[in-house]
């Protein structure tokens, strides 16, 4: 005899899931897992990638329409990641929980990069790309330019990071002086600067090489030496050292 299953629909309560619905959801949950971790990233579309996110938002509800909707309105799972609170808020089925679990996903792969940045000698590109992937995971898709400082000691370790400040749409206000007394303050040797373009386009205005060289001309006279300036866009970025523009 084949087992009865009977669905349970709450009186007024349209959309609520049946016991073989739940049964269906828990079980397609468990086929996605087991997928994941036998083919890794490439054995997942993008939609479920997303969707296997929001698991912990509801354990009995299908997260796979809301899913390929974040993935229709924002294009790829890390503009889904990166999009404004307000705007994934305009998302049909989307909550507080599920926003609080899109943006820690987002903060843990942010803070993933930091660690590994801040555990590097910068000395080599090859660990300069690790100050590169935090930059661009963490300002590429911001809509107002960021000023960042990377503070190193004499053996080019970096030592501190800070947020120097948020500036317009297209424009980030630079205080020499601020930057220079704050590089002595925490006994740094070398400093780095990185902001970020939010047209995407990293190219140098000529407000960031005069602002660059007035940084480097008061830093050297504290005994301080400017290493770079970078500038991050969406995909790519400019150096205005290897630029020849310090």
């Amino acid at each position: 005899m084949f087992p009865l299953v009977i669905d349970l629909v709450l009186p007024g309560k349209k959309g609520v899931c049946g016991v073989s619905e739940q049964i269906f959801c828990l079980g397609h949950r468990q086929r996605l897992r087991e997928r994941f971790l036998k083919g890794g990233e490439d054995a997942l579309a993008a939609y479920e990638i997303i969707e296997m996110f929001l698991f912990s938002v509801n354990p009995r509800k299908d997260m796979k329409p809301l899913a390929k909707r974040l993935l229709a309105k924002f294009g790829s799972v890390t503009n889904v990641l990166n999009a404004d609170e307000a705007e994934l808020l305009s998302v049909e089925g989307m909550g507080r929980t599920a926003l609080a679990t899109l943006k820690l996903i987002q903060v843990t792969g942010q803070r993933q990069h930091r660690e590994i940045a801040m555990n590097q000698r910068v000395t080599e590109i090859s660990t300069w790309r690790h100050v590169l992937n935090y930059c661009e995971v963490s300002m590429a898709h911001l809509k107002r330019e960021q000023l960042r400082l990377f503070f190193l000691d004499k053996q080019y370790k970096l030592i501190e990071e800070e947020i120097q400040m948020l500036g317009t749409v297209d424009h980030a206000p630079v205080y020499v002086r601020e930057i220079v007394n704050k590089a002595v303050n925490v006994g740094a040797t070398g400093l780095v600067l990185v902001h970020n373009h939010p047209s995407g386009d990293p190219t140098p205005s000529g407000s960031d090489i005069e602002a660059t060289r007035q940084i480097k001309d008061t830093a050297e006279r504290m005994g301080i030496t400017l290493y770079d300036h970078i500038i991050i866009g969406k995909g790519k970025h400019t150096s205005l050292k290897h630029q020849g523009l310090i």
